[in-house]
């Protein structure tokens, strides 16, 4: 009788040890499906993974290097004669959890630009004049793909 439990607590045990495997056998990003745009200061990456077997949810983050840069603007809108600028480099990123249906996800997460390190003086705003995201990946289920370009 010992014997067979000792044998019933090993196949348990091996059991709980496979059932992940088992549960996402193949986790993959879909490329013609996986993709990155601009939409005015942000960028929206669009996304669907597949293999994710029976997980009822999954969880996805985005990431990527922000180049901004910012001027300071006066109250008329202009840029001064002697302006004061400055160009920020930083990492941003964005997540979200995504209901899994028959071992598929789709879905999309937006980056912002990251906020301005740049003060102006009294009368004048530090305003973005342009923003660029590079080094764009997206990770899921112990996968990451690389999106290339910049954006």
């Amino acid at each position: 009788m010992r014997r067979m439990t000792i044998v019933l607590t090993v196949l348990a045990l091996l059991l709980l040890a496979v059932t992940p495997a088992i549960a996402a056998a193949n986790p993959k990003f879909m490329p013609k499906f996986t993709t990155a745009t601009r939409d005015g200061n942000n960028l929206n990456v669009d996304f669907k993974m597949s293999g994710l077997g029976s997980f009822a949810e999954v969880d996805i983050s985005v990431t990527a290097t922000a180049t901004r840069s910012d001027s300071c603007v006066n109250n008329g809108q202009n840029i001064p004669a002697d302006p004061k600028k400055t160009d920020t480099t930083s990492q941003v990123s964005a997540s979200g959890t995504f209901p899994v249906t028959n071992g598929q996800v789709t879905g999309s997460l937006t980056l912002t630009p990251p906020t301005t390190l740049l003060s102006c003086p009294p009368g004048q705003t530090a305003t973005l004049i342009s923003i660029s995201y590079s080094n764009v990946e997206i990770s899921g289920a112990g996968v990451t793909h690389p999106i290339g370009g910049t954006f």
